[in-house]
């Protein structure tokens, strides 16, 4: 059966695109201006807020971004992390999200928004500010509202949409008592009807198939925000946003705010030599800030100190550009999960996945991903809410804590046993690489165990091994199968030896992946359970490999969301069946789903009382851990370097970027 894997049912498509893989910072330890605490409300949100006041009225800064927006369209399939960003800059966003990732009414564009009905039919009444005008001057409508459904709501092929979630349960969309009241009303209840018309596109560009594909390729002719598109340069790979004159609110603080596409690796140097003020960095580059920004010694300061401890000088050469900057460090609303493909193989078998989840350690992950960094180091507990989210549980219990006994057992049950073994897995320092095989573009490499691993230094130790406890119950990490002779016998079954593909990305970007993913390894090694690591180029690795279902194991990111009913469903709903004979999976990459986290979700979706809502989607969450193929591994970090002259911008978290705010201190 072939796999089709359309994205109609996502809501927001940049959360679609921007949430499939989404990179790892290199697992590296890192210092900075901002100390994040022990508490998970510690790293909710880290930026350098200031007053409005205290922001001079003038002003470009240059935030990096990490490509130019394929479209301004954030319905669309191919739209980016850097469209919405561009659309929450110049477009009417209806609900903003607070520290804690909670919709709020956005009073620039909305007086009110309730639901006034609830029987025999839910409806919405919109009262839109009276002041709120499209860049041309049209006042913002009703009419604009309607278009938007009617493109969204999946009913015209002529729209090439992402997503139709929610627009497809409205029944119609009317003016209501005067030209500032929209009123709409549903056919179906819907809980989250707060995350409909966020960005809001005017009628012109939503009224016809044409104008929805094609007008917002190359840029974007409208806007009824703080600021609006102005030049873009390709060849520089820079998008300016202008001052939009008919803004009826706080006026922007920045005469111009420049994106510009910069490499993840050439954003230090960037900074370093002004060309940015604004930079999502990996935690390497933070420590050289944090080096460069260390206070000069003075004679006799280290004195007393043994010559390992003595400070280190100040920067000098090209970091000395990086003085003055600050790090800002939180928690992104977005973890990091392995999934495990439940479609065939071994891990069709839901004991081989309980017992595969059940040998990693998700502790020892989290510590060694976040806590160089200062940031909380728990390991992340749901499928659907983050830490810092209202609600948020840890509803792993439904799967059970490491225990390799436990997984040992499991495989036992399934009927993995124990053969005669095999040699540990070594090549030589120095070996050539194994040639690809023919018909294959993988690259396949075995693990090397750690001492054989350069990145990790000469000990043989990964950074935190050094007096870790992985189990938190006295045994050793060669106990654990974290480290070195960790190697249990193989398994067979009827003849074949478990053995699973774990599919990572190959490039240099994606080594701290591999990382994490040669940890996992060991771990199932313990229990019997070969990995052979297959790398793959970045380009592919997702389309080619995860979504076509072409891995058994593999590694990658999904965004959290504050309207989880709707956004977290098509990733868990249970594969369907199509008239064509293929699967839809929707973005459930790991094949694995049930009827019952489906009516879960469905009636999450139609619930109006957030708590129970809230509920339903806890208890679906605690059926996707028993199912044991999606294992969330830790709430990844963000770092986020900017200028010390730099006000309210840093690392957000979980919170909208309030754009008109963000310039520089006077």
């Amino acid at each position: 059966m072939s796999i089709r894997t359309p994205s109609r049912s996502r809501r927001p498509a940049a959360l679609l695109v921007a949430g499939l893989l989404l990179p790892l910072p290199v697992l590296a330890g890192c210092g900075g201006d901002s100390t994040a605490g022990g508490g998970l409300s510690d790293a909710t949100q880290d930026i350098a807020a200031a007053p409005r006041s205290k922001v001079a009225d003038k002003g470009a800064l240059t935030w990096a971004v990490d490509a130019l927006p394929a479209t301004y369209n954030v319905f669309q399939s191919d739209a980016d992390a850097t469209s919405q960003r561009v659309a929450a800059a110049v477009l009417p966003t209806l609900f903003t999200l607070d520290v804690h990732g909670r919709p709020q009414r956005n009073a620039d564009y909305l007086t009110s928004a309730d639901v006034v009905q609830r029987e025999p039919k839910q409806a919405v009444l919109y009262r839109l500010n009276p002041r709120a005008v499209w860049s041309d001057g049209t006042p913002v409508t009703a009419a604009d509202f309607e278009a938007q459904w009617k493109a969204l709501r999946g009913k015209d092929s002529a729209f090439w949409t992402a997503g139709n979630a929610g627009y497809d349960r409205i029944e119609r969309v009317e003016r209501g008592a005067d030209a500032h009241e929209v009123k709409v009303t549903f056919a179906k209840p819907y809980a989250d009807w707060a995350g409909l018309f966020t960005p809001l596109y005017p009628r012109a560009a939503m009224g016809t198939g044409n104008a929805f594909n094609d007008s917002m390729r190359k840029g974007l002719a409208f806007s009824a925000g703080p600021f609006q598109v102005a030049e873009r340069n390709d060849a520089q790979g820079t998008l300016a946003l202008v001052r939009n004159p008919r803004w009826w609110g706080d006026r922007a603080k920045l005469d111009r705010l420049v994106l510009r596409a910069v490499p993840r690796d050439e954003r230090a140097a960037a900074l370093a030599g002004g060309g940015l003020d604004v930079a999502e960095i990996a935690p390497a580059a933070a420590e050289r800030i944090a080096r460069a920004n260390e206070p000069p010694r003075h004679k006799g300061d280290d004195a007393n100190k043994p010559a390992a401890a003595a400070a280190p000088a100040p920067a000098a050469g090209p970091d000395a550009g990086l003085r003055g900057l600050a790090v800002h460090r939180a928690l992104e609303p977005a973890y990091t999960q392995l999934a495990l493909n439940g479609a065939a193989g071994p891990l069709s078998d839901e004991r081989v996945r309980r017992a595969v989840a059940r040998a990693i350690d998700r502790t020892e992950l989290a510590r060694f991903v976040l806590a160089p960094l200062g940031l909380p180091a728990d390991p992340l507990g749901s499928h659907v809410l983050v830490a810092g989210q209202p609600g948020y549980e840890d509803n792993s219990d439904a799967l059970g804590s490491p225990d390799p006994g436990a997984a040992r057992d499991l495989l036992a049950d399934a009927g993995w046993k124990e053969g005669k073994g095999e040699p540990p897995r070594r090549r030589p320092a120095q070996a050539a690489p194994e040639p690809q095989r023919p018909g294959r573009p993988d690259d396949k490499a075995e693990l090397r165990p750690p001492e054989e691993t350069p990145e990790f230094g000469g000990d043989g130790q990964l950074p935190d091994q050094q007096g870790l406890d992985p189990q938190g119950d006295g045994k050793s990490a060669r106990d654990a199968g974290g480290g070195k002779g960790g190697l249990a016998p193989v398994r067979f079954k009827d003849g074949k030896k478990l053995a699973l593909r774990f599919v990572l990305p190959k490039g240099a970007g994606a080594e701290p992946l591999r990382e994490v993913g040669a940890r996992i390894a060991r771990r199932l090694d313990a229990v019997g359970v070969r990995t052979e690591i297959v790398k793959v180029e970045d380009a592919g690795f997702f389309k080619d490999h995860v979504a076509s279902g072409d891995f058994d194991l593999a590694l990658y990111s999904w965004p959290a969301s504050a309207f989880p009913a709707t956004d977290a469903r098509p990733i868990f709903a249970k594969p369907q069946p199509a008239a064509d004979g293929s699967l839809q999976v929707e973005q459930n990459y790991t094949r694995v789903g049930t009827d019952q986290i489906d009516r879960l979700f469905d009636q999450a979706s139609t619930e109006l009382d957030a708590d129970a809502a809230r509920d339903l989607v806890l208890r679906a969450d605690a059926r996707i851990w028993a199912a044991a193929a999606a294992i969330p591994l830790y709430q990844r970090p963000e770092l986020v370097a900017t200028r010390r002259s730099v006000a309210n911008a840093g690392a957000f978290g979980l919170a909208s970027p309030r754009y008109q705010d963000v310039g520089f201190l006077r």
